[in-house]
């Protein structure tokens, strides 16, 4: 009786793996084995238990303990929905009444786990396996017959025993291949060179110097839309600040060696660059400050890790899945919420990355389609982000500000005029720095009504502006308006009496003395 009951136990798990797909957790001494599916965003849990009770109570506290089982493995388990499945085989039922445990049963707690119990003996199999099967919606219907006779039976209850060992001990191998794909060789190298690139920049003038970062390949629009598109690269080596490169090289050290393990080298450095391109031409495209980091080809990691959640989306909750969306839900709120954080570099590397790891896919895992299709969103969303980047920052006045710093030190005041006057089609709250730059162009092309006309302007829409103040005073004194010249130049200073060109100003157009 004990092997036939054993032997029912194996058949009906053999059957539910190469049948109805389900995949075997665990077995446990030929007393019990647990079997899992996802279908519908609900886990299915069958648990087959060879074994008996002999009064209700105790069918009940083991009901108890299945249950706490579930729950401690809940987070392994991917579906929003639980069911339970719970099947006792064995030679008798409980002696006393125990028929109502039959029901549907769930804890009064939130997401609970529901279980439905099953009790196969020789009288009750057929109908407990039918209702199995109406209940777990199985595929194809399963039959356990008499039994082989007792002396195939050892045999039998071996080849599939065998079998189902085989087939977990495969899937265990599988997974932990799945996270051996390379070693993290790049990834510290890139580490290595960020590092090295950051004590350059401190050696030569500072790492938040906008000038040495400028200098040294940091994302500067104006230069890129000259022509300097390398930027787009080279800006992702620089950090701005020992903060910046610490938090940068930590997530590169965690993200960069999973990302590495999982897809293999080459294909790890293919998805670094492709999202870090793609971060660093949607920061080009939404943001005219001057920028740099590895933000975006992090982002991009955390694009690779998602796409392998696409693939492998049971081992991925199973693993880091819950814990990798939280963190990355955070990162994008900070993005909206801190000024000085780049959202733009920190989306489109999150974006391109996944669409870069779609194109690579990952090993022996070929879909000719899905990485024909991820190159092409990939070249859609990079062709996208650079003629929108172009346009967009022909017409944002923050941008033309950019440009005018750079004209001005080429001292080439007509193109400081003529880019002002672009920034002033549409200036918003920039308004006053734009007609501050085009009045500064005019005095120096001596063309002194133009430049008062907006030093005016200037003055009356920003009253706290002590370098109009100062320039306009400078007007007025060579236009010899003497005591316009000494009431603006007395409002510079008390905007800015630390000043010693303030102070010195005002001094020689009123002859002020100090007490």
């Amino acid at each position: 009786m004990y092997l036939k009951e054993q032997f029912t136990m194996y058949k009906l798990a053999h059957d539910l793996m190469t049948y109805n797909h389900y995949d075997v957790l665990h077995i446990n001494n030929d007393k019990e084995i647990w079997l899992e599916k996802y279908e519908h965003k609900t886990s299915k849990i069958v648990r087959l238990f060879h074994g008996g009770f002999d009064w209700r109570n105790h069918l009940k506290n083991d009901i108890a303990v299945v249950f706490q089982k579930v729950k401690s493995m809940q987070r392994l388990l991917i579906g929003k929905r639980i069911v339970i499945h719970n099947v006792y085989i064995s030679s008798h039922e409980p002696v006393d009444d125990w028929e109502f445990l039959k029901k549907p049963m769930q804890l009064k707690e939130k997401n609970s786990p529901q279980m439905r119990v099953y009790y196969m003996t020789d009288d009750t199999k057929n109908e407990e396996l039918k209702r199995l099967r109406t209940d777990a919606h199985l595929m194809r219907e399963i039959e356990i017959e008499a039994g082989p006779e007792e002396d195939a039976i050892e045999r039998l209850i071996h080849d599939y025993k065998s079998k189902l060992i085989k087939v977990l001990q495969h899937n265990r191998k599988e997974e932990a291949r799945i996270f051996s794909r390379g070693k993290p060789f790049f990834t510290f190298s890139l580490i290595i060179i960020n590092i090295l690139m950051f004590l350059l920049l401190e050696r030569h003038g500072g790492s938040m110097d906008t000038e040495t970062l400028i200098h040294f390949g940091a994302k500067y629009n104006p230069l890129i839309m000259d022509g300097q598109w390398w930027r787009i690269l080279s800006s992702m080596f620089l950090h701005i600040g020992f903060l910046h490169l610490f938090m940068n090289m930590l997530a590169l050290y965690y993200l960069g060696t999973t990302v590495e393990k999982i897809y293999g080298s080459w294909r790890f450095l293919i998805i670094y660059f492709l999202s870090g391109i793609g971060g660093g031409l949607a920061s080009f495209a939404l943001t005219t400050n001057v920028s740099a980091g590895a933000s975006g080809a992090l982002f991009g990691l955390f694009g690779a890790l998602l796409f392998f959640g696409v693939i492998y989306k049971k081992l991925f909750f199973q693993t880091m899945g819950r814990g990798l969306l939280v963190i990355i839900a955070i990162n994008i709120i900070l993005g909206f919420s801190v000024e000085h954080i780049d959202i733009g570099a920190h989306l489109g590397g999150l974006i391109t990355g996944f669409f870069a790891s779609s194109l690579v896919h990952l090993p022996k895992k070929r879909h000719i389609a899905m990485q024909l299709a991820g190159f092409g969103i990939y070249i859609v969303i990079i062709l996208g982000l650079t003629f929108f980047g172009m346009h967009n920052n022909l017409h944002r006045p923050s941008y033309h500000l950019q440009e005018i710093d750079g004209y001005l030190d080429e001292q080439n005041y007509e193109a400081v005029i003529e880019s002002a006057d672009k920034g002033l089609e549409n200036p918003g709250d920039l308004k006053p720095q734009l007609l501050f730059q085009r009045a500064f162009a005019y005095i120096h092309l001596n063309e002194p009504d133009l430049a008062l006309a907006d030093l005016q302007e200037v003055i009356k829409r920003e009253k706290d502006f002590p370098q109009a103040y100062y320039n306009l005073a400078v007007l007025y004194d060579d236009m010899e308006e003497r005591e316009k010249a000494v009431d603006i130049a007395y409002k510079a200073y008390k905007l800015n009496p630390h000043d010693e060109a303030y102070r010195a100003l005002y001094k020689e157009i009123s002859s002020f003395k100090e007490r």
